[in-house]
């Protein structure tokens, strides 16, 4: 709070430059209403062309600098007037830091133009069970060692049964952030800080990890399938090395051309000797696959590889251990610089549901990772298709990202929507929102490639499908009257129980027993 009013106090003493203005306080009665309205717009506008599509606010002050401070009612109705004023302009209230002076509050409110879009980037982990995936992120996050025993893990698994298992049992979701430094948690668990990151970061990095236990595969496929994720990060344990799972996970981030990061942590359980036998196997891996493994050492390394890296040519190795905290601040450099790789920004809303909820005082909410385009809170979508092929149209009633409520989300934010218009009971996982009524279809021509199979696949074949969120049985129908392991060839395929809404060029894993393969869209 001594650092953070002394930057408040150094602000305040460099007078209302360029973006920065200075309120005593506001109040619905008398800035919300006719040309003090209009006024308060235009000052606000100008500040944001002032200053680059920011501007920053500190209520509780007078126009001369003295730090006077308001009660706390009047520093949330201030608060509140300047959100309604952002509206009016289209921009957005990003971040609020509230300081105590002699029993008043002081507000430093910070306003967004909303076409100074932020950079928001997906990283999906991989990888076999205990080794680690949790424990990495959840010090990424919050810049906390562990303590050998899974400490940090903790923060991502909070589940019972995962705590007295030690296992992730389903997909978990957290964030941090960056602008002229890391923002991270120090409270994971708590939903204010992630409010406060998403506010307040220039950069975000959001994880979905995955499961690496075996027979939750299909929770993994689906966590790396379902969002829209801009990289992979593949978690190889140094105490353990490439298991038949490391390979099985690095297909699937290959499959979904996902350029991808390898981690290899643990490295303060073994030997400089073990660790170089295991960046070994790592290296023959990629290179049977086609890729260029690169040993990353040092932060002053990244950014010359960044490029290469988001082009999928390049997979660096970096040397990690949460316990000690090596390699950290090069994956944060790395994070820091890689680019959004999937920018859809100006397309048509979709989203593909992943989980439904039902809050209370909320209604239904449908939360995923959006596809394409923007949505913002009172717009009208198409939710389906339902088992009939139907679609209804629901409104947005609130937008939340990582716990904190936006008026607007983009391509590739991680949201949950409250909408208004259908019981939670009817929405399912694999169904879309979207801006134009999406088609719904019952099949499609894919070009599959079989991965592996112990015998051959023929007509009739039913394996589950994974195409976004969806996950369902189909029938094959090959061109050819039988196919076997490493090859390929066109299948009609066909939904068993309902339509979904697919189109050309999407990717999508089929797998049955120890069966998989892969494959794309061609025609619907």
């Amino acid at each position: 709070m001594v650092s953070g009013f002394k930057k408040l106090t150094a602000i305040a003493g460099n007078g209302e430059g360029a973006g920065l203005e200075f309120k005593e306080f506001l109040t619905r009665e008398t800035h919300l209403k006719g040309e003090r309205r209009q006024t308060l717009a235009c000052q606000m506008n100008y500040k944001l062309l002032q200053a680059d599509g920011k501007a920053q606010y500190i209520v509780g002050i007078t126009d001369s600098g003295y730090l006077k401070g308001i009660s706390r009612p009047q520093l949330d109705e201030s608060v509140h007037v300047l959100h309604a004023i952002a509206r009016d302009v289209g921009a957005d209230v990003c971040g609020l830091e509230e300081y105590v002076v002699k029993g008043g509050h002081i507000g430093l409110i910070t306003i967004k133009n909303k076409h100074s879009e932020r950079d928001h980037i997906l990283i999906g982990t991989a990888g076999h069970v205990d080794h680690g995936k949790s424990t990495l992120v959840g010090t990424i996050v919050s810049g906390i060692p562990d303590d050998g025993a899974g400490k940090t893990r903790l923060f991502l698994d909070v589940k019972p049964h995962e705590i007295e298992r030690g296992l992730s049992a389903d997909l978990s979701y957290v964030v941090y952030g960056f602008n002229e430094r890391v923002i991270r948690l120090k409270n994971p668990l708590s939903k204010r800080e992630r409010a406060d990151v998403v506010q307040n970061s220039g950069k975000l990095v959001s994880f979905v990890d995955t499961v690496g236990h075996e027979p939750w595969l299909r929770t993994t496929i689906r966590g790396i399938v379902g969002p829209k994720l801009d990289y992979g990060l593949l978690v190889v344990a140094a105490d353990d090395g490439v298991t038949h799972v490391t390979r099985e996970h690095l297909g699937i981030l290959l499959a979904m051309e996902l350029p991808t990061i390898v981690a290899l942590t643990k490295i303060d359980r073994v030997s400089e000797r073990a660790i170089r036998e295991v960046e070994s196997q790592i290296h023959d891996i990629l290179r049977i696959v086609g890729r260029v493994p690169y040993k990353l050492k040092a932060v002053d390394g990244v950014e010359k590889i960044c490029g290469k890296v988001a082009q999928g040519l390049l997979v660096p190795i970096i040397r990690t251990s949460p316990v000690t905290l090596d390699g950290i601040e090069i994956l944060d450099e790395l994070f820091k610089r890689l680019p959004k790789r999937n920018m859809t920004e100006n397309g048509d809303f979709e989203i593909y549901i992943d989980r439904v909820y039902q809050i209370t005082g909320v209604g239904s909410v449908a939360s995923g990772t959006i596809k394409s385009g923007t949505a913002a809170v009172g717009d009208t979508l198409y939710l389906g298709p339902a088992k009939d092929g139907a679609f209804w149209r629901v409104k947005i009633q609130s937008i939340e990202m990582h716990h904190c409520k936006v008026e607007k989300a983009s391509a590739g934010d991680i949201v949950g929507l409250a909408i208004k218009g259908v019981k939670p009971h009817d929405i399912e996982r694999g169904m879309v929102l979207a801006r134009n009524k999406p088609a719904a279809v019952r099949e499609f021509v894919g070009e599959v490639y079989i991965l592996h199979h112990p015998t051959r696949i023929g007509r009739g074949y039913e394996p589950v499908i994974h195409i976004e969120t969806i996950s369902e049985s189909v029938t094959f129908d090959p061109e050819r009257e039988f196919m076997m392991a490493g090859e390929s060839g066109i299948v009609r395929v066909r939904f068993k129980y309902r339509p979904y809404h697919v189109y050309t060029g999407q990717k999508f894993i089929f797998r049955e027993g120890k069966s998989k393969g892969v494959g794309t869209i061609l025609n619907v």
